[in-house]
C-alpha cells in the first residue's frame, strides 16, 4: 500500500472497537489530517480502497486550485 500512496500523502487504517472486525482511516499531507473516514468498513481492504480515492480526491483539488 505504501509504494502506491504518492508523496506528501500518508494512509492510516485502524480497527475500529465497535462495531468489532471493522476499520477506519485517515490520510495525512505532509502530517496535517486531509481527511478522515466517516463510516466504518467491513474489511482493511475496503478502507483502504476508499482512503486511496480520497487521495485521488485532494490531488485533484490542489491540482485544480483548491484546498491547499
Amino acid at each position: 500500500m505504501a509504494d502506491s500512496i504518492p508523496h506528501p500523502y500518508t494512509i492510516e487504517d485502524s480497527p475500529l472497537p465497535k462495531p468489532a472486525g471493522h476499520y477506519q482511516w485517515a490520510v495525512r499531507r505532509s502530517g496535517s489530517l486531509v481527511e478522515r473516514s466517516d463510516r466504518p468498513y467491513p474489511t482493511e481492504a475496503a478502507a483502504e480502497a476508499s482512503a486511496i480515492a480520497a487521495v485521488e480526491r485532494d490531488m485533484h483539488s490542489v491540482a485544480g486550485g483548491g484546498r491547499r
